[in-house]
């Protein structure tokens, strides 16, 4: 090959590598994944009942039996402080549950992380609805649930009777959520 093709081809090669850099960085953000659960007869759903079950330490460190949210329509967002989404809507999905304040629904959150780097974040951005530490064991709930790869923010919408109305993975769209709950 003579000089002249080699300059053009490592040209072209670079025209291209800046072109796929430029696109590759330009991330859109994902569209969150829902569910709808198959109805079970007005029977709440296993794992419902499994999250009924547990107890789990609030960010004080006191043991909170969930049997507690039991006979209440739920939202329960399984989270944590590394992962950026589950950041991004806890301000919105906070606002959220003092708007609502128990009226119609309740929400709570199940993270998996560490107690304190929880409190030290619920501290930090004034986040008043119960928060739960789940650990590893919280991602496991969250399998049961219908989430396989235990990916986060994942979210889960539970009507009084225990019936799993909808769950959703990724970063929640608030309006569908608004319009979720309304149909409650």
């Amino acid at each position: 090959m003579n000089k002249k093709k080699v300059i053009a081809i490592a040209m072209v090669a670079i025209v291209f590598g800046a072109l796929g850099a430029v696109f590759g960085s330009k991330t859109r953000e994902a569209a969150p994944v829902t569910t709808a659960i198959a109805p079970t007869g007005g029977s709440a759903h296993t794992a419902s009942t499994n999250l009924y079950a547990q107890t789990l330490n609030d960010l004080s460190g006191k043991p909170q039996a969930l049997a507690q949210w039991k006979g209440k329509a739920l939202l329960v967002n399984f989270w944590a402080t590394w992962c950026g989404p589950c950041v991004q809507e806890m301000p919105e999905l906070s606002a959220l549950a003092n708007e609502e304040a128990g009226k119609r629904f309740n929400v709570i959150g199940v993270g998996i992380d560490s107690p304190g780097a929880m409190n030290e974040f619920a501290t930090k951005h004034n986040i008043k609805y119960p928060l739960y530490v789940g650990g590893m064991g919280g991602t496991e709930l969250s399998r049961e649930f219908g989430n396989p790869s235990g990916g986060l923010p994942f979210t889960v919408l539970i009507d009084a009777s225990g019936q799993v109305k909808k769950t959703y993975l990724g970063k929640l769209k608030f309006d569908e959520l608004k319009a979720d709950l309304a149909a409650l």
